[in-house]
């Protein structure tokens, strides 16, 4: 990456830093809490951890820290929607959110990931001590977290709920995240100069805006749309500065 691309991400930095905390921080700040204790005490969690690291690319924007993030946000999102009414039934899913997080992206560089992503979990899984139908609720998730793509019908709704969970979850890191971290490690792995960058950037601001109306749970399309939102304040911003400095150049 060089100074001037290094210069506009510290910036992106100092943007995020003036937005409000999203509300989902705010609102299910227990549930976060409780997510990640279970991401870092529970056994089986770890064992994934251990299990995916080396499938995970830091160096593409969908490493061990987003891979982190979607998990723990996802557990989450289901104890949200389900941890007052039926707890025993939230923190079984919320385990199975952290498994499915874990897995998502771990065939990320390669065509139809999440679906090559669903096949490689199902192997990972084999020897796992779930029930054949957490199992397969898992791998389902991961085969259709993909954004914009269908999503077959659910075999009951606990899979729903995980499936959506994940979704949101993963969609969630398309607010601010996109442009702090994983924008600008996808530019220098693709190894794209200042001026592709700015070509490219109003068609990634659109897919941005456009998978604000597709959040699946409660959760999501309560609180996703304010990341969204987020990012596309953020993207305005950043495409000015990328602009102005490619327009230097000439």
């Amino acid at each position: 990456m060089n100074n001037t691309l290094r210069a506009i991400r510290e910036q992106a930095k100092t943007l995020r830093g003036r937005l409000a905390t999203p509300g989902f921080y705010r609102q299910c700040a227990a549930e976060i809490d409780n997510a990640r204790s279970a991401f870092f005490d529970d056994s089986l969690v770890y064992r994934m951890q251990q299990d995916v690291l080396p499938f995970l690319y830091d160096d593409y924007g969908h490493g061990v820290e987003h891979a982190k993030k979607v998990a723990i946000e996802g557990a989450a999102i289901v104890l949200a929607e389900l941890g007052k009414t039926a707890p025993d039934r939230a923190r079984r899913l919320a385990k199975l959110a952290l498994l499915a997080g874990l897995l998502h992206d771990i065939c990320r560089l390669e065509p139809d990931h999440a679906l090559r992503g669903a096949e490689v979990s199902q192997l990972i899984l084999q020897d796992y001590p779930l029930a054949a139908e957490d199992k397969a609720a898992v791998v389902r998730a991961v085969g259709c977290h993909e954004a914009f793509a269908l999503c077959g019908e659910a075999p009951d709704p606990d899979a729903d709920l995980l499936a959506g969970a994940l979704y949101d979850a993963d969609k969630f890191r398309w607010g601010p995240d996109n442009f702090v971290t994983t924008l600008w490690e996808i530019c220098d792995y693709l190894e794209w100069p200042l001026e592709e960058i700015v070509r490219r950037f109003p068609e990634g601001v659109e897919r941005i805006r456009q998978v604000a109306d597709t959040f699946r749970t409660g959760i999501g399309q309560t609180y996703g749309p304010e990341f969204i939102e987020q990012g596309l304040e953020m993207g305005r911003d950043l495409y000015l500065l990328l602009r102005d400095a490619a327009a230097r150049r000439v």
